[in-house]
This record gives structure tokens, C-alpha cells and sequence, in this order.
């Protein structure tokens, strides 16, 4: 008995400290910042422009896990995303505070394409 409880208290410990951990999350070289407006799925509104989410697209929450569109009418949020071929929003990420604060991130294409990503470090560099 004494066992089964010492083994509860330090599952329980543990379980709190992986809670507590900052997800560290590496965005790929074709992710651009945006401002997104979640409308009725699959619309939104990406800097201010009418868009559309992809059949498929994944919303990664702050912590990493899934989001469903749904959940998100009528909310907000800066936001790291990428585009399938055709042009529509596949894969969002909503930002934490210390990843909004990484700056500068390119809004743009023409900036992507333009910049030095550093995959590692997670950082854009203008030339």
C-alpha cells in the first residue's frame, strides 16, 4: 500500500513538471506572421484579406496540441502559418507571447524570399 502511494505522489510530480514546460516549438522556413480572424470554417480572415483553411489544415494551440476551427469563431490571434500550392492556409500555429516577441518574421513571401532563415536558432535575418 505504502508503495502504491509513493508511486502515485511521484507520478503526480512528474506529470506536473512536464505540464510546466514551455513547448519549444521550430517552425518551418516557409511559415509567415500573420493576424488571423477565425469566421464560420473553413473562412477567416488573414491581415484583414478574406482567406480560406485548406481541407486538412492543422491549428496548433500555444501548448502544441490540436485545435478545432470551430472552437476559434470569432477569436483573434497572431499566428505563424503556411500555404498549400493553391493558396490556402494549411497549417496555423497560434503564438505565445515569447514567440511573437521573436522578431523580425517575415508577413510576407517576397520577405521569405528574400531573408536568411536560420532553422536552428528559429531566426529570420533581412539581408
Amino acid at each position: 500500500m505504502t508503495r502504491c502511494a509513493l508511486a502515485l505522489i511521484a507520478a503526480s510530480v512528474f506529470a506536473g513538471a512536464a505540464d510546466a514546460q514551455t513547448v519549444q516549438r521550430n517552425f518551418p522556413a516557409t511559415a509567415l506572421r500573420g493576424e488571423i480572424a477565425f469566421g464560420q470554417p473553413p473562412a477567416i480572415k488573414l491581415n484583414g484579406e478574406d482567406a480560406r483553411l485548406a481541407p486538412g489544415s492543422r491549428i496548433r494551440a500555444t501548448n502544441n496540441l490540436l485545435q478545432m476551427s470551430g472552437a476559434l469563431v470569432g477569436q483573434t490571434a497572431t499566428v505563424n502559418y503556411t500555404l498549400d500550392p493553391t493558396g490556402l492556409v494549411l497549417d496555423v500555429w497560434l503564438l505565445s507571447d515569447d514567440e511573437r516577441a521573436r522578431q523580425p518574421w517575415p508577413r510576407t513571401l517576397k520577405d521569405a524570399q528574400s531573408w536568411r532563415f536560420d532553422p536552428v536558432a528559429q531566426i529570420w535575418t533581412p539581408r
